[in-house]
């Protein structure tokens, strides 16, 4: 049990990643950044972010939330994160700068993304961190390829997320939603969460390359994902979970409920729990609460992998220190 602690083969489609120009220096950067693009084999071209840590660090890769991307979701940590590690991020099938692919979204594909982009970079071993909808990608990593896993750091997620009745009919009716948006002769259905979206980023203040980002949705994927959380359930495995694992809990969260954050810390063996002021969206706060949160979780997995003699060249331990 957790211990609570404040502490076939896929056809391709054209990659999003010429829709728009890709931002060498991001907000939250170190800059000592670099972007490519890599062909995800069977499935599609994806942007990477690679932001570079200290000689020997370890390499953390960042996976984003639902209807989000990787920019909006981890950008206040990027710089925080690099002091002390490698730091990858990209965005998943269908958002933003993701994986095109006419396959429908699967939890399980962007696990196997997440290790053909190691691949591709040459990362032999990570700590995952995924934030809500990351949270699952980053457990079906750990299941799917072992090897590839040091650690996990679990943000504002949960073991399951259907829930009550009227949550399950709402992912329900996001896969409906997803059949509509990819009728040819619906396809304005599909353009309608954009515009919500794109007007909700307004009032919160994003700027506009954040804001194009979102509006290379592809809707249909994106309302397949929703769907696909709604069926995601690991109470059945995540108690086998042998990486050391930190939880990442919001507080304020009425998305990811807060009693459902920390079963799955109590599931998951030896999980530590780290506490965020603030609702769903804390992962955009300004006020750096989360980042430094979740710099402190990673350290403590990268510190318990060292003790624990998991990683193949978990180095950079005076990074971790300081």
């Amino acid at each position: 049990m957790g211990t609570r602690s404040q502490a076939g083969s896929p056809r391709s489609v054209p990659s999003a990643a010429a829709t728009f120009p890709v931002r060498r220096s991001l907000p939250g950067g170190t800059g000592r950044s670099s972007t490519r693009t890599v062909e995800v084999p069977g499935r599609g071209r994806v942007v990477v972010q690679r932001f570079s840590g200290p000689p020997g660090a370890p390499t953390v890769v960042l996976l984003h939330g639902w209807t989000a991307t990787a920019d909006l979701n981890w950008r206040e940590a990027y710089r925080p994160l690099s002091r002390h590690f490698h730091v990858v991020a990209f965005d998943h099938h269908g958002h933003g700068r993701g994986v095109r692919s006419r396959e429908p979204f699967r939890l399980e594909h962007c696990a196997d993304d997440v290790a053909a982009i190691a691949d591709a970079l040459g990362v032999r071993r990570l700590i995952v961190a995924g934030y809500s909808m990351g949270g699952p990608i980053a457990s079906l990593v750990w299941r799917r390829h072992p090897e590839l896993v040091d650690g996990l750091v679990l943000c504002a997620t949960s073991c399951h997320f259907g829930g009550s009745p009227t949550r399950r009919a709402l992912f329900t009716l996001l896969g409906g939603g997803a059949s509509l948006s990819a009728n040819r002769h619906l396809r304005a259905f599909g353009r309608l969460p954009a515009t919500a979206w794109s007007k909700r980023l307004e009032r919160r203040g994003c700027d506009a390359g954040l804001i194009e980002q979102g509006l290379a949705h592809d809707w249909t994927r994106v309302l397949e994902a929703g769907a696909a959380i709604g069926r995601f359930d690991s109470r059945a495995w995540a108690g086998t979970i042998d990486v050391p694992t930190a939880v990442v809990t919001t507080l304020g969260d009425q998305v990811v409920p807060t009693d459902h954050q920390l079963e799955l810390a109590d599931l998951v063996p030896d999980a530590i729990v780290h506490r965020v002021p603030g609702g769903h969206t804390a992962c955009v706060d300004a006020t750096g609460h989360f980042s430094s949160e979740v710099v402190d979780a990673c350290r403590a997995v990268a510190r318990r992998v060292v003790t624990r003699g998991v990683g193949h060249g978990v180095r950079g331990i005076d990074s971790l220190a300081s």
